[in-house]
């Protein structure tokens, strides 16, 4: 299993981001493997709601790590799984539950630094210790850092990009093997952060329609070295059927080819 954390890890090169697009099931997997990704990551939001669960660990870690062994059954390639805060409200408790991820064959995770619900943070020191709990099983620990979340637009400069990167060292010295900055598309920020931070950095993807990006170039030039897309593939896919449901229920032919 190292081996296939080193490879993960290796895939995370700024300018050259790895581009994970977020997965929710063994069939979603199939597909985007099939499409040519080079690893396979899911996402909190879309697999608990696919589940009929509520993002936030409403959805029992014994049913993700189920999830989890749905993917691995039909890809070979490094699995990545969205553990949202750790799944423990101690460090200890974080180190056993990523532990158990590890087992599963998953080789990465993501960990938020707020409580399920919280819209404080984790204090630094307390967060960092949650992440040596999680590193220290030999898991690559995508260390999410949610300063920017729920800032004005305006306030997005160069005192979050400070309060960004302090954690982003305090993670880095815990063993963390990314850097998670979700929440901001200001792209001044979004290369100061890439510049500065000790960790390769993840971007999630918003579309130029909602004020993000034209191209993963764009994300490159910045200098992430990973870009994720969160809870879109999953949204995407449910409006599609959403509207074609509606369309043949209304009695129009269905938006696809029968074969």
């Amino acid at each position: 299993m190292s081996n296939k954390v080193e490879t993960f890890r290796a895939l995370h090169v700024p300018g050259d981001p790895l581009v994970l697009f977020n997965i929710w099931d063994a069939g979603s997997a199939r597909a985007v493997a099939e499409a040519g990704a080079r690893a396979i990551a899911t996402g909190s939001y879309g697999v608990a709601e696919a589940q009929g669960f509520k993002d936030g660990e409403t959805f029992p870690l014994d049913r993700a790590l189920e999830v989890l062994a749905g993917v691995l059954r039909v890809t070979d390639l490094p699995v990545s799984i969205d553990m949202e805060s750790g799944y423990g409200g101690t460090a200890e408790e974080v180190g056993r539950s990523v532990a158990r991820a590890l087992e599963a064959g998953a080789v990465g995770i993501n960990m938020e630094d707020r409580m399920p619900g919280e819209a404080e943070l984790i204090p630094v020191e307390e967060q960092a210790r949650r992440v040596r709990a999680a590193a220290d099983t030999g898991m690559f620990v995508n260390a999410r850092c949610d300063v920017f979340r729920g800032q004005p637009a305006e306030a997005h400069g160069p005192e979050l990009v400070e309060a960004t990167l302090e954690r982003g060292r305090a993670y880095a010295d815990a063993g963390a093997g990314s850097l998670f900055v979700p929440f901001t598309t200001n792209r001044q920020c979004i290369a100061a952060i890439c510049e500065g931070s000790p960790l390769p950095v993840n971007i999630i993807w918003t579309p130029a329609s909602a004020g993000g990006y034209a191209s993963r170039q764009e994300l490159a030039e910045l200098g992430a070295a990973r870009i994720s897309h969160g809870h879109r593939p999953w949204a995407a896919a449910m409006d599609w059927l959403a509207e074609a449901a509606k369309l043949v229920l209304d009695g129009d032919a269905p938006p696809y080819d029968a074969g």
